[in-house]
């Protein structure tokens, strides 16, 4: 065994356990969820007075720089025990951890605004109105409550069913029947349109306010996955959960698409989905017009189709199609233009060169022309607004030309009528955007590695910085003195340039190298992880092990996102297999720059990651001495259907792809030591994969670690079990590296 690295001088101490497990991370209690208000004279936000995870909405006058409270949830608003269990498992689908006002929003046209809380509905009118509790919905909370356009109506879902109130209050109107205590749902999104979709909703305002799509699910069919919860002092009821589960190769919910009106008749028209029998509802929109398009997908995820639907009749139309022989990727870039001189036409986003671009169509859904074009270094990530009677669009991209870098996002502006885009926020790093009602001015969220988040005021149309945004400082960021890891490029063995991000230990403290290391990897599609903003350098695991003398990397293998779908679809059929070998190669560079000690390396990560790590350690066990995973797959035939048939096709499909994509297949390589950790009720990654994973070691003799956590799910939400956890994780690397 190595000796573990001695321990930091006294003038750098290493960094505390709870400020490695903390959350909100440090230098990022700066506003979120920001919007202008409708007169654009102030923004509204949410952020936390205590600098922790319960937020409250403010106003801030950008004339005056005065902020005032806009909303305080009466009795703290959402906390994790106020929650029911519909919500928790929604707020794990969209990753949410903060609590009090969670959200709100504001009528697309008019003043009013929508706050929901814990599963009441609260409206205001104005930001000087008080707030009316219009819904109290006592144990059948109110889901997804959505204001129409006008703000004169709320539509929400409670006990499976879709009902419709008044903004003024009064008493609601269900506008379906038929799915409450059958097992089916109307107007609520099912697992995997959440999960892996990007869809949350399951029902959708038209224009004008007078109808509301929605979908019915059925999962009657979907065998139940019991989840038990072990450390519960009771049994029976809330000690265990059912969940219609799809796994790879199974059967998906049944999902059908209808219109009802808001008021009046509850009569549903159902849209013709296509003779698919077996497809994918990816998104729902509704036009200008009031028809109404639906994007459904094939299984395979092979072939897209946009429809446009006549929600009198049901009726369906195809306007476009896309194709691929790798896989679709979904978007939410389709962009209907209401004014000005492309009335009727619509902007979309495809891959079809290979990498993300928009394309501006006519309503008959003919090609106009190309928007945007270029390589890996100019994909476009979202599309922010549309200037519809000058004719401009404003996106989210890479950065583009000689010498672009994928690792940045910045703000661009392109005619419609065709042109070159032209950059609107020019500084390194990562810009997010949010765009005022009139078109002319923007709030820019700008970070990189150097520095945290700052909101500026710019001008829509130089880009010209107006004022600096006041935001709340975070004393922690100058406390802790965290140093920004260095962002660098390397090839791999078969020439492609990868990204990676290195943490490297103080020299005054541990010199100049070798290091014991660990590598830090997610590695899967659909993520990048080295990224020039703050939320790169306060890795706060990665800055514990750093100032405790260990190096820290992070690489995009091939496989990960926003360098193109080839870049991305390397791994297709044959997963945890290219992206080791793109680690191994990160490991050798290292080694070659004097900064890794071959002989000390070990690797961890969470979910995608924490497959890899344990993948590493059966597969690579000759670079890699220590693994820690998190929540791992250990065999996809164990996950869900739309991410694992996106990849790996079905089991039946690619019997061999499953088998030896499995951790399980290469157990008998297991030469260092491996710590699993998993959380009990986790319904997404379950506890079965760590659970098939330890049957397969004990059979082949080998030796583990485990560390579980009875109450957590997917996202350890705790701070005393991520403390824990982090004090665990440490101490295995001190022991073993």
């Amino acid at each position: 065994m190595q000796p573990t690295p001695p321990p930091p001088a006294a003038s750098s101490p290493p960094l505390a356990l709870e400020d490695a497990a903390a959350y909100p991370l440090p230098g990022l209690v700066h506003p979120q969820s920001i919007s202008f208000t409708p007169d654009d004279r102030a923004l509204s936000y949410l952020r936390s007075p205590e600098r922790n995870l319960t937020r409250q909405l403010y106003r801030l006058d950008l004339e005056s720089g005065d902020e005032t409270l806009l909303v305080a949830p009466p009795g703290g608003g959402a906390t994790e025990e106020n929650l029911s269990l519909t919500e928790k498992l929604r707020r794990e689908r969209q990753r949410v951890r903060e609590l009090g006002v969670t959200s709100y929003a504001w009528a697309t046209q008019g003043t009013r605004l929508l706050v929901p809380l814990t599963g009441d509905i609260y409206v205001q009118d104005g930001e000087r109105g008080p707030p009316r509790h219009i819904v109290d919905t006592d144990d059948k909370p109110a889901i997804d409550p959505q204001l129409s356009r006008d703000g004169m109506q709320v539509a929400y879902v409670q006990d499976d069913e879709l009902y419709v109130v008044s903004a003024q209050g009064g008493a609601p109107s269900q506008r379906t029947k038929g799915a409450r205590g059958t097992g089916k749902t109307h107007g609520l999104a099912e697992y995997i349109a959440q999960e892996e979709m990007n869809r949350s909703h399951g029902f959708w305002w038209s224009w004008d306010g007078e109808q509301l799509a929605f979908t019915e699910v059925d999962e009657t069919h979907i065998p139940k996955y019991r989840i038990v919860h072990q450390g519960k002092d009771r049994t029976g009821e809330g000690a265990q959960e059912d969940h219609a589960y799809p796994f790879a190769g199974a059967a998906n919910a049944k999902v059908r698409l209808g219109v009802v009106a808001a008021s009046g008749s509850d009569k549903v028209t159902w849209m013709d989905l296509g003779d698919d029998p077996d497809p994918y509802l990816a998104r729902v929109q509704w036009l200008p017009d009031g028809s109404l398009t639906a994007q459904i997908e094939n299984r395979a995820q092979t072939h897209l189709t946009l429809l446009r639907l006549d929600p009198k009749t049901g009726r369906s139309t195809p306007l476009l199609t896309e194709s691929s022989d790798l896989w679709i990727n979904l978007h939410d870039m389709l962009r209907p233009i209401a004014e000005g001189p492309f009335a009727g036409h619509f902007v979309w986003a495809s891959e079809r060169s290979g990498y993300r671009h928009l394309y501006l169509y006519d309503g008959t859904g003919q090609l106009v022309r190309a928007l945007t074009s270029g390589g890996g270094e100019a994909q476009v990530d979202a599309i922010v607004e549309i200037d519809e009677p000058r004719g401009l669009l404003y996106y989210l991209g890479n950065t583009l030309g000689e010498g672009g870098d994928p690792t940045g996002q910045r703000l661009y502006v392109v005619p419609l009528a065709g042109g070159e885009p032209r950059c609107l926020t020019p500084e390194p790093g990562s810009h997010g955007v949010v765009i005022d009602h009139a078109l002319r001015r923007f709030v820019d969220v700008h970070s990189s590695i150097a520095i945290p988040p700052r909101l500026r005021l710019r001008d829509l149309n130089t880009g010209a910085v107006l004022k600096d945004i006041p935001t709340p400082e975070d004393p922690r960021v100058a406390e802790l003195k965290l140093p920004p890891p260095e962002l660098a490029t390397f090839k791999n063995r078969h020439g492609d340039t990868l990204h990676a991000a290195i943490y490297r230990p103080p020299s005054e403290t541990f010199g100049e190298g070798p290091f014991p290391t660990m590598v830090s990897v997610y590695g899967g599609p659909h993520a990048q992880r080295v990224v020039d903003a703050w939320g790169t350098t306060v890795d706060m695991r990665a800055q514990a092990l750093r100032s405790r003398g260990y190096l820290v990397v992070k690489i995009d293998n091939r496989g990960s996102a926003r360098r193109g779908l080839a870049f991305e679809a390397a791994i297709r059929h044959d997963l945890g297999h290219l992206e080791l070998e793109d680690q191994q190669d990160g490991v050798d560079w290292l080694v070659k720059r004097g900064l890794t000690d071959r002989q000390r390396v070990g690797i961890y990560g969470w979910s995608y990651g924490g497959y890899l790590a344990a993948m590493a350690l059966v597969r690579a066990p000759e670079t890699f001495k220590l693994a820690i995973a998190g929540a791992p797959v250990t065999h996809w035939d164990g996950y869900d259907t739309h991410y694992t048939e996106r990849y790996m096709g079905t089991p039946a499909e690619n019997q061999g792809g499953y088998t030896v994509s499995s951790v399980m297949h290469h157990v008998d390589n297991l030469r260092g030591k491996l710590l699993l950790v998993h959380g009990m009720i986790d319904e997404n990654v379950h506890f079965r994969h760590t659970a098939r994973l330890i049957n397969a070691l004990i059979t082949a003799r080998k030796p583990y670690d485990l560390l579980l956590f009875p109450d957590e799910r997917h996202m350890p939400r705790r701070l005393e079990d991520r403390v824990h956890m982090e004090q665990q994780i440490l101490d295995y690397i001190g022991k073993h590296l």
